[in-house]
């Protein structure tokens, strides 16, 4: 019988669950949850992302697969389709969010001395975004096409590391050079963008700053 701890485990316990809390009261994101609390739902979002799972049906499968094993892997409870499904829809987005951003900190220090092709004096940049395809009759409300959904998904790089340091996701609609407004630029950085960002008057702006 095996007696060391999963690998899931020795990974989460990385993670800064002081501020984890933190984010979770902020949100008051376990009021009137008895089981599957945040803690959990971000666990099974985290080992769903790791293990390459495709849908909730795909999550479900593979932990409710190795039930006795979760209470190891730090996820409480027992894990049906609709538990997560419910989480997802219900559960205060922001908690997430403020949290990724204390790990992208976190990151950002770890590479901060990494090598780099090219030695600029400041921290470098690249922003482009993606579509993401949509299934039209599930997601109606991801306006892209007559016969298609899809939202957009733009991000900023930090290319010492490939760290994420800005995300937002929009419409499909909405074209790129709209995220230029949204963005809290840094003096004496470097930012790498294609032509589909092309707008000279956000351009100014973030050259004054």
């Amino acid at each position: 019988m095996y007696l060391g701890r999963f690998v899931f485990s020795q990974v989460i316990a990385h993670l800064p669950m002081s501020s984890f809390r933190t984010c979770v009261k902020r949100y008051h994101g376990n009021r009137k949850i008895k089981n599957f609390t945040c803690l959990a739902q971000y666990l099974c979002m985290a080992f769903a992302q790791m293990t390459f799972r495709e849908s909730l049906r795909d999550i479900e499968a593979c932990l409710r697969a190795q039930q006795s094993k979760l209470y190891h892997m730090g996820i409480r409870g027992i894990v049906s389709r609709n538990t997560p499904a419910n989480a997802n829809k219900v559960r205060d987005w922001r908690i997430y969010a403020d949290f990724a951003q204390t790990l992208i900190t976190i990151a950002r220090r770890l590479y901060i001395d990494d090598a780099f092709d090219v030695e600029p004096e400041n921290t470098t940049y690249a922003l482009d975004s993606t579509t993401i395809d949509l299934c039209l009759n599930v997601f109606p409300w991801a306006h892209f096409r007559k016969t298609k959904a899809a939202v957009k998904l733009h991000t900023l790089l930090d290319l010492r590391g490939n760290i994420p340091t800005f995300i937002q996701i929009t419409d499909g609609t909405v074209h790129d050079v709209t995220i230029l407004d949204t963005l809290v630029t840094e003096p004496g950085s470097f930012y790498i963008m294609d032509r589909g960002h092309l707008d000279f008057s956000p351009l100014y702006r973030m050259h004054q700053n």
